[in-house]
């Protein structure tokens, strides 16, 4: 973990003071706070598994809370066991896309799993700054991309996925922590999924509904934008 207290980055477990506004700055994630981050979603997850199964249930198979809580809940159980010992923050979040392809039915688990697998594997080192995260991100946006063959504006998860990774990305160019970025990836998630709902679905089994998909938020996108607030959440509740 990185402690140095001279003015550098600080890791999200102990930031360093930001001279401009006072605050702790949090330039890196260490393997605690990325653990502390999928606990989080586990937790989200449950505590808004009928509203997404609610939302599935207008546009898709009414599985989505279920699939999703099944899914944390067994990576839960591996990345927490005594056991396992990641070395660097890529492997604990491949370990989580692993574990959600392994164990989510439907779309999800292989969406999501990917998503969490191209972000851990473009991620080599113990902790993991603000640019190497953006460059996860992306991976993990393409992944996603490249196995639902979505876009923007065809009322998917990739309509939360894509404002997020961008806010992230813009914020971190221009020199905000860790904690600022993730807020705005957050804010710009929940305003897409919000987005989706005067949408016409143009993927999935959603697409089947035509005209009748219009007038519901994506259920994929929600749960997206929930794992980014969980996120920012962690983050602003540690340094």
């Amino acid at each position: 973990m990185n402690t140095d207290n001279g003015g550098g980055g600080g890791s999200a477990g102990d930031g360093d003071r930001d001279p401009a506004g006072g605050v702790n700055r949090v330039d890196t994630l260490d393997i605690a706070t990325a653990r502390a981050w999928i606990h989080a979603v586990a937790l989200a997850v449950t505590a808004r598994r009928d509203e997404l199964t609610e939302l599935d249930a207008a546009i898709g198979d009414a599985d989505h809370g279920a699939n999703l809580q099944r899914g944390f809940a067994a990576v839960e159980a591996v990345i927490g066991g005594p056991g396992y010992a990641p070395e660097t923050v890529g492997q604990l979040l491949t370990k989580v896309g692993m574990t959600l392809i392994s164990s989510v039915g439907g779309a999800s688990g292989p969406l999501y799993g990917s998503a969490f697998r191209a972000i851990g594997r473009s991620l080599t080192t113990p902790e993991a700054d603000g640019d190497q995260l953006s460059v996860a991100l992306h991976a993990g946006l393409d992944a996603v991309r490249a196995l639902g063959a979505a876009a923007a504006g065809d009322k998917t998860m990739v309509d939360a996925l894509t404002p997020a990774v961008a806010a992230f990305d813009e914020t971190v160019t221009a020199g905000g922590d860790l904690r600022a970025a993730s807020r705005a990836a957050a804010d710009a998630a929940e305003a897409g999924a919000r987005a989706t709902t005067p949408l016409q679905a143009r993927k999935g089994r959603a697409s089947y509904l035509g005209e009748r998909s219009i007038g519901h938020q994506d259920p994929g996108a929600t749960s997206t934008a929930l794992i980014f607030a969980a996120l920012a959440e962690t983050l602003e509740h540690h340094g």
